[in-house]
């Protein structure tokens, strides 16, 4: 982690604040701006989550009955992705590593709608696996553009880094909404629902099939869906937003099991059925997928009973029908023991 200029560590962190619809900065350490030797060397940092698949995706209504192509993001709280900008009074813009292509096109679309012309270093850390459905390519882009925001002292709302994080690499998931739940345009981005408020608690048992190679989601088509399909994302939509007004992890799970039958008509997964009689023998609140990625996800309400024997049942099932990197991950649990 960077250290600020008296040996303490400083790292900006952001968070939503719902009733004025931003998002603010809070600098963790000595609290004070990061510099090198002047105004030219400031150093802005950025975060952003990774996540594991989706509840929901497919075509949604606007306001005026136009469809548009939209999901629902699980996020990962634990995966992450810590970007770096520092100015450098250069007109170019260096990425590090090399291979972060869409975070440096990000980091400079960011300095354009800034409207500042000089550019800068770019460095990316990620703990994120690539290309699986854990969003390491958004939150690799989401966290360069608030690392350039914080080092011109900018504040970008969700709605323009998911823009920007659009313009990027062409599609893109709600990751720069951290954990409030929105239904998200992903190829405009734009917000087609707020839902209001955070997905429920959940505990997650996540993994992908055995021998399952990466996804390049940019060379997938887009999935055609007709039009019963299309009849069924609105009654989805609907229980999604009632999880979330109720916190209801059962009707969640319910809409993210239909919307991960319906992409296996699209993007089959090995051994879905499998995964979906695990589900039930371990009275599951659902199965979720990555809809352009290999994931596979068993849900559990968070408060239930018996949960860390019920997962664990989970698991070893999920090993023994040859599924790999098994692991469980709390959703919105504030960090409480299970």
């Amino acid at each position: 982690m960077p250290e600020s200029d008296d040996g303490g560590l400083a790292f900006a962190t952001p968070f939503f604040t719902p009733d004025a619809d931003r998002w603010d900065w809070i600098v963790a350490g000595d609290g004070k701006s990061v510099r090198d030797d002047g105004p030219s060397f400031r150093r802005g940092f950025g975060t952003a989550i990774g996540h594991h698949g989706e509840l929901l995706q497919g075509v949604f209504e606007d306001e005026t009955g136009r469809l548009h192509r939209g999901l629902v993001t699980l996020p990962l709280a634990r995966l992450t992705s810590r970007a770096t900008f520092k100015l450098t009074g250069a007109l170019a813009l260096t990425a590090f590593p090399e291979s972060k292509t869409k975070a440096g096109l990000a980091a400079r679309l960011t300095l354009d709608h800034l409207d500042i012309a000089d550019g800068g270093t770019l460095c990316i850390e990620s703990d994120i696996p690539v290309g699986h459905g854990y969003g390491s390519s958004t939150a690799d882009v989401v966290a360069s553009i608030r690392a350039v925001a914080a080092a011109h002292n900018a504040q970008l709302q969700p709605s323009r880094i998911g823009q920007l994080a659009v313009a990027a690499e062409r599609a893109s998931d709600a990751i720069a909404f951290d954990g409030h739940a929105v239904l998200f345009a992903q190829r405009e981005g734009i917000v087609l629902e707020d839902f209001g408020g955070t997905l429920p608690p959940l505990l997650l048992v996540g993994f992908k099939p055995d021998g399952v190679q990466p996804i390049d989601t940019l060379q997938l088509a887009p999935a055609r869906y007709d039009r019963l399909e299309i009849q069924q994302f609105r009654v989805l939509r609907a229980l999604i937003a009632r999880a979330v007004r109720y916190q209801d992890p059962d009707c969640l799970g319910l809409a993210a099991t239909a919307s991960a039958r319906i992409s296996q008509r699209h993007l089959p997964k090995q051994h879905f059925e499998r995964v979906l009689e695990i589900a039930e023998e371990a009275g599951a609140c659902g199965v979720q997928v990555a809809h352009s990625g290999s994931l596979l996800g068993i849900l559990f309400d968070r408060t239930g009973r018996d949960l860390r024997h019920r997962a664990g049942r989970v698991a070893a099932s999920a090993e023994r029908s040859g599924f790999r990197d098994v692991e469980i991950h709390q959703i919105n649990d504030d960090g409480a023991k299970w």
